[in-house]
């Protein structure tokens, strides 16, 4: 039989066999040690997301481009309690991705839709901080005025809380403190000092905060 006769015979299972190529996912490609590789371009948020350390990474990203024109005008924020990241955004667009440190437990951040109630450099905090002896010694390091006595002769010193982004009348903000990579905080919303000067700068007075 020639070839030209049986090519009408092989044409439907030739198309049927590339239609099932090209609608199969392409796998990722394995790593060493069995892992597969991330198929998002580097760089990309998609890629920085995707990464097996996260979001328990300390690091930041920023899409530079959209972070400089995002300003108090089309800002707002999100924080993730589950991945312990916030989330600036222009828009729907994500300008900068950052850890963040909610509350422990007893002193869950409790979710909600907030709006900044007060933009303050320098705060400190009047219910948590350290306690200190008549010879200065600190006897309470992790203080809460509302449990722990000051003694005769000493003093309450607040813990700092920079950069005070207020969401809450009853205490709760977003601030420069140390940050863990679990809740470790009593309700408020630490982050570093980097991505907190940015952020800092970039809301206003009214700017929304989702906490979910």
């Amino acid at each position: 039989m020639k070839f030209s006769r049986l090519l009408p015979q092989l044409a439907l299972p030739l198309l049927a066999l590339l239609l099932t190529q090209c609608a199969a996912k392409k796998p990722p490609i394995p790593r060493s040690g069995g892992a597969s590789a991330n198929p998002y371009p580097a760089g990309t948020y998609l890629h920085f997301t995707a990464e097996p350390a996260y979001p328990k990474t300390y690091r930041v990203w920023s899409n530079l481009p959209v972070l400089a024109r995002t300003n108090p005008s089309n800002s707002h924020i999100r924080i993730d309690l589950a991945k312990q990241r916030g989330l600036l955004m222009n828009g729907k667009v994500v300008a900068m991705d950052y850890p963040i440190c909610s509350g422990r437990e007893g002193h869950e951040t409790p979710p909600g839709e907030y709006t900044i109630l007060e933009k303050l450099v320098e705060k400190q905090s009047n219910l948590y901080g350290r306690i200190y002896d008549a010879e200065d010694n600190c006897v309470f390091p992790d203080a809460d005025i509302a449990r722990d006595s000051v003694p005769e002769g000493g003093r309450f010193e607040g813990a700092p809380m920079r950069y005070w982004m207020r969401l809450t009348n009853d205490g709760v903000g977003h601030h420069i403190a140390p940050v863990r990579r679990y809740p470790a905080s009593h309700s408020c919303i630490r982050g570093q000092a980097g991505p907190i000067l940015i952020v800092y700068d970039k809301v206003k007075l009214g700017t929304k905060v989702s906490v979910q």
